[in-house]
């Protein structure tokens, strides 16, 4: 396939209720559209991560828009690609930027699905049919405020409960927890609030039967997260510090966590998700599919990657509903009792709703190329 032309949407749309965790909150979110067309006029769909700011990596919407305009766009548009795990390698002379790069590659992955008349999940190799699903949960402004939104998704059939922890609201809160919820299947989430000086208190979340605890020390590091996992019984698993297939192997050969968190956008696209799981499958590491406030294109690629075997946790990919009061795809993402039917349309299975992605348009670009 040749891409012809590419367009980026710029959209901005506000969330339900601001999402809290240890390193800010977030209630407007911009997104990035990717939208790609080859030659014959199919149109392959794409969406970054990135925040307004530089909370959970180095990325920002502003930035992947400079690297994708004036670097990425240049690297595929009237390039000839016969699959979309060459986009990695096309991208390899740009560092990091991750997030950018998978917005392009996740639009070229739909795109070759539809070409060749495959759901992304069938592109990918995927075979679930319907996948579970759990729902994360930010920081709340008190511990029975908190109790009754857990309560609220257990009763809407969520398969796994993630909530937010940090200094100061974390081993007391996880007990307010389990004595309401004696056998619920829950994790807490660090965003890299601790430091191996908060041992002790780690250890003290032993006794709650945490699936894990995620990402517990600096978002950069492996080494410490070996020490930590040699201290305490929860399992570590790692998210913020995973960012390619050679960090999951440096992770694993050093005991730094016994879960990993897929993000396309952390690992830089579908492509390098899927070395990710298969390798981890390899070693009988189990994986799931962590989520970043995404849209509707975002979510039904995250939906596409969790038909993969090895997600064996519920991740992140709850309903279109609990974040937004409009999705930008038709039909919106549906949870059912904590599950999420793949969709059998060709690619991304989920058709753009230009009518509500105009409606929240604040700009956009289109890139042509001049054969």
């Amino acid at each position: 396939m040749i891409i012809q032309q590419i367009t980026l949407h710029h959209l901005n749309m506000n969330m339900k209720t601001p999402f809290v965790t240890s390193f800010g909150s977030v209630q407007e979110k911009p997104f990035l559209l990717v939208e790609v067309m080859d030659k014959e006029g199919n149109i392959g769909w794409g969406e970054t991560t990135a925040f307004q700011a530089p909370w959970y990596n180095e990325e920002t919407f502003q930035t992947n828009l400079h690297i994708i305009k004036d670097f990425l766009i240049p690297l595929v548009l009237n390039k000839q690609i016969n699959h979309p795990d060459e986009v990695s390698a096309i991208f390899s002379p740009i560092r990091k930027n991750n997030m950018a790069k998978a917005g392009i590659e996740g639009a070229i992955w739909d795109l070759y699905a539809k070409r060749n008349h495959l759901t992304l999940s069938e592109a990918l190799g995927g075979s679930v049919k319907k996948i579970e699903v759990g729902v994360s949960i930010g920081l709340q402004k008190s511990t029975e405020q908190l109790l009754n939104v857990v309560r609220r998704y257990i009763h809407e059939g969520y398969k796994r409960i993630k909530v937010k922890i940090k200094p100061g609201q974390d081993v007391n809160l996880i007990a307010a927890l389990r004595e309401a919820f004696p056998n619920i299947p829950l994790m807490a989430d660090a965003n890299s609030a601790y430091t191996l000086k908060d041992i002790s208190l780690l250890k003290e979340l032993d006794q709650y039967n945490l699936l894990m605890i995620e990402q517990p020390l600096d978002y950069d590091d492996i080494v410490d997260h070996a020490k930590l996992q040699n201290e305490i019984q929860t399992p570590i698993c790692l998210d913020e510090s995973i960012l390619s297939l050679e960090d999951v192997k440096k992770a694993v050969e050093l005991g730094s966590a016994k879960v990993i968190n897929i993000k396309i956008g952390r690992v830089g696209g579908l492509t390098e998700a899927k070395k990710i799981h298969d390798y981890c499958m390899e070693k009988n590491i189990p994986v799931w599919c962590g989520g970043m406030l995404e849209a509707g294109i975002g979510r039904a690629h995250n939906i596409a990657l969790t038909t993969l075997p090895n997600f064996t946790l519920p991740g992140d990919t709850s309903s279109s509903s609990r974040y937004w009061d409009e999705d930008i795809i038709s039909p919106e993402v549906i949870a059912k009792d904590g599950y999420i039917t793949a969709p059998t349309g060709y690619g991304i299975g989920y058709e753009p709703n230009m009518e509500t992605i105009k409606k929240f348009t604040i700009d956009r670009w289109i890139f042509k190329s001049a054969y």
